[in-house]
């Protein structure tokens, strides 16, 4: 497949980051044709990007040397902080004239401090956090809400449209991230709201899956809902966003809120729902079994 996006000249990329929706992204990169590096904390995963046929960086120093236009995509505001700030970070090498796009969901206000040190470093960079998980990301359907210079942003929206079905300016350098933990916010509550229609169901004696299908097939459905049926049932282990990512971008939607004096009090009810979950070994699972977990903590099987 080679890509069809006009503008883009097929530079050198870069990748920084191979979790899930790093290595989901990378094919469609691979296959757009240009030469793409990446790096990774750990070898494990470069070893997957190896296979599939990128070129693995010694360094984050490295990378950048090898790379015009720079994706990054890690778990955390921390993490992003050492990766462009740290001292064997992206911004610790020449860099002027490169593009750094980063994909993560952090705070604006971490978005902001990079943009700045990226500017000081003769760099441009946009924030562009996505909406989607691993399956949309392979299918080139994520959306993708880009905060940065009009010029920085056409600059992006080619690479960006490799693997989305849309890509959105919506305004300066940590606007992407503020939007991103706005759409977010109710993706993260829909779950516990779900387990709560669950529950009241299964205490009158409804059938769980056939719940199931009848919300999937209403107003009530979130879009994902019909391909995590079989998660909340047990009946797959597929995980593409677990229950320690909700509950890290809940906590970063209660600090914004917080430096802002908005009260959020569905929010701040999932997020002690998640990290109920996670004290109880239930990190590692997809978020829609927060509702198999509600269901044990409630005193019950967690299915019926």
């Amino acid at each position: 497949m080679k890509s069809d996006v006009n503008g883009w000249n097929a530079g050198r990329l870069g990748l920084v980051g191979l979790g899930r929706m790093g290595l989901a992204i990378l094919p469609r990169l691979l296959a757009a044709g240009p030469e793409i590096t990446v790096w990774n904390r750990s070898s494990e995963k470069t070893h997957i990007a190896a296979e599939m046929g990128a070129r693995v960086a010694s360094s984050l120093q490295d990378l950048c040397d090898k790379s015009d236009v720079i994706l990054t995509i890690v778990f955390d505001d921390a993490a992003l902080k050492d990766v462009f700030l740290g001292p064997a970070g992206l911004l610790s090498s020449a860099c002027g004239g490169k593009l750094f796009i980063d994909m993560s969901t952090v705070l604006p206000e971490t978005a902001r401090a990079i943009g700045q040190a990226a500017k000081v470093a003769l760099a441009s960079f946009v924030s562009a956090p996505v909406c989607g998980s691993v399956g949309p990301a392979k299918e080139g359907k994520l959306l993708v809400l880009a905060g940065g210079s009009p010029e920085d942003y056409e600059r992006a929206k080619p690479v960006l449209s490799l693997f989305s079905r849309k890509v959105e300016h919506v305004g300066a350098v940590g606007s992407g991230s503020a939007m991103k933990l706005a759409v977010q916010l109710p993706i993260s509550v829909y779950w516990q709201s779900l387990a709560e229609a669950l529950s009241l169901g299964r205490e009158s004696g409804l059938d769980l899956g056939q719940m199931l299908r009848l919300i999937a097939d209403s107003p009530a459905a979130l879009p994902a809902l019909p391909s995590k049926i079989k998660t909340i049932l047990l009946e797959d282990n597929d995980v593409s966003f677990d229950i320690q990512s909700a509950q890290k971008d809940a906590s970063l939607m209660q600090r914004e809120a917080q430096r802002l004096g908005v009260n959020l009090p569905t929010a701040s009810s999932a997020l002690k729902a998640f990290s109920a979950a996670m004290e109880s070994g239930w990190s590692d699972r997809d978020i829609a079994t927060i509702v198999n977990y509600v269901f044990c903590s409630g005193g019950h099987d967690s299915q019926r």
